[in-house]
């Protein structure tokens, strides 16, 4: 049993700047030589990517791991904690848009709220302060009264325009005693993370800017002290969960990484592994072959579509992805991964030739086409388990299938949103390959990690 600093960091709204100070606070600790544990609040797969760089230790980045008060169930979520905070000096949770946002306007569902009883943490609200001063106080007022069962350990202002103005807002802070003002940082817009369509740009985009955690660090160190934020939360345990006795792997499945598909939850990786998987790396954008002895793939999420030519130019390897899904062999491919097994996608720059697996063609938007929770039912046995499987995720993306799903696609998944069943065809089945656009978190139901191996063993 060990005890280790825990905090959450929440947000008043998105947009108010909790990433990057969230970044800033990883990384000064992370140099003072902390071991830092990372997690991001709800199904943000880019968030995570940049906590694992800011924390890295001995240069090695600290994979972040994602806590969803819908997708996962409570023991879920505290057992993701424990596994990994129970390893670090300081576990710093990253919350999702407002603290008290989640999937619908009257509960705490899927919000970092939620996540912070769950966790029985305390909360540092981050407040843009530009144009307020009084009535910064009573925003806070609000946000510490609404919900009792949440603590409010104290704000940090962002976007303040001067020292004067930092003044002002201390000063009108004494009108709520209970919450400590940590720190005021300035306005400086060139430490924004860069944005785009699907959120965040991903580190490995071009390489990662390591030096741009480091000035993070550094703009975060000029308004607040990152030793007194730690010595003013408390200290809790966490108890890593009993270990399965290390098994011999039982099968090889292939895991498409790279800058076109990086979406992968963390959890669904370790419980491949626990099921008895070996996870083999490869690139469809750069790789010309498939790894060998493979009994089965994973193609993730990610953004094909800013790599289209180049995917559309390694003939090779798309065609060997085509000839491992005819072979019947297993495929699980996500959202980005399922567009690679496309016949072709088609962006503002051209059409690209894809893997041809399935007769439909992806198109992009301007426009996301689909964005929310997911509750999927497997109407049919699928290598995910048998028929009436269920499993929660999220489905996020700005491609549409051209093409009626019903006749060119065989679909499988009876889907559900916040509001309840969903008339949309999704989870298509060729051969012993599903592909669909929505993200599973397998923690959400273990035994799918369990089955799709058994399906590999099989094949």
């Amino acid at each position: 049993m060990g005890t280790v600093r825990a905090f959450v960091i929440a947000g008043t709204h998105s947009g108010c700047g909790k990433t990057s100070i969230s970044l800033g606070l990883m990384a000064s600790l992370a140099r003072r030589g902390i071991r830092v544990q990372p997690f991001k609040c709800g199904p943000d797969f880019i968030d995570p990517g940049h906590h694992a760089l800011a924390c890295a230790r001995d240069g090695h980045p600290v994979p972040s791991h994602n806590l969803d008060g819908w997708m996962l169930d409570e023991p879920a979520n505290l057992d993701i904690f424990n596994r990994y905070a129970a390893d670090s000096d300081v576990a710093v949770i990253e919350g999702v848009m407002g603290l008290f946002d989640g999937i619908s306007g009257t509960g705490d569902a899927g919000s970092t709220a939620q996540m912070a009883k769950i966790l029985g943490l305390p909360v540092i609200l981050v407040v843009d302060a530009r144009s307020m001063a009084r009535s910064a106080a009573a925003l806070v007022t609000g946000y510490a009264d609404f919900d009792p069962e949440v603590t409010i350990a104290g704000v940090i202002f962002n976007r303040v325009g001067s020292p004067g103005h930092a003044e002002l807002l201390r000063e009108a802070m004494t009108l709520v005693p209970d919450v400590p003002v940590i720190g005021c940082l300035g306005r400086d817009e060139d430490i924004s993370t860069p944005s785009r369509h699907l959120g965040l740009v991903t580190p490995d985009q071009d390489g990662p800017d390591l030096s741009r955690y480091q000035r993070l660090a550094d703009w975060v160190e000029t308004g607040l002290d990152p030793d007194a934020l730690l010595a003013s939360v408390p200290e809790v345990e966490a108890v890593a969960p009993f270990e399965p006795v290390p098994q011999l792997p039982k099968v090889t499945i292939g895991l498409a990484r790279d800058n076109a598909f990086c979406f992968y939850y963390e959890e669904n990786l370790r419980l491949l592994r626990e099921a008895g998987a070996r996870l083999i790396e490869f690139s469809p954008l750069s790789d010309t072959r498939l790894p060998e002895h493979l009994d089965g793939l994973y193609l993730g999420g990610g953004y094909p579509e800013l790599y289209a030519f180049e995917l559309g130019q390694n003939t090779r390897i798309r065609r060997e992805i085509k000839e491992f899904c005819e072979s019947g062999r297993p495929v699980y491919a996500e959202c980005g991964g399922f567009m690679l097994l496309m016949n072709d996608i088609v962006t503002g720059r051209g059409r690209y030739a894809m893997s041809g697996v399935y007769p439909v063609r992806a198109e992009m938007g301007e426009k996301f086409r689909a964005l929310g929770y997911r509750e999927v039912t497997v109407r049919e046995a699928t290598s995910l388990g048998p028929a009436g499987t269920t499993a929660r995720g999220h489905e996020f993306h700005y491609s549409s299938i051209q093409e009626s799903p019903s006749e060119n696609l065989h679909p499988v998944y009876d889907l559900a949103g916040r509001k309840g069943p969903l008339d949309t065809p999704e989870g298509f089945v060729t051969w012993n390959t599903l592909g669909s656009y929505v993200h599973l978190h397998f923690g959400s139901n273990p035994d799918i990690a369990k089955a799709f191996v058994t399906v590999c063993q099989k094949n």
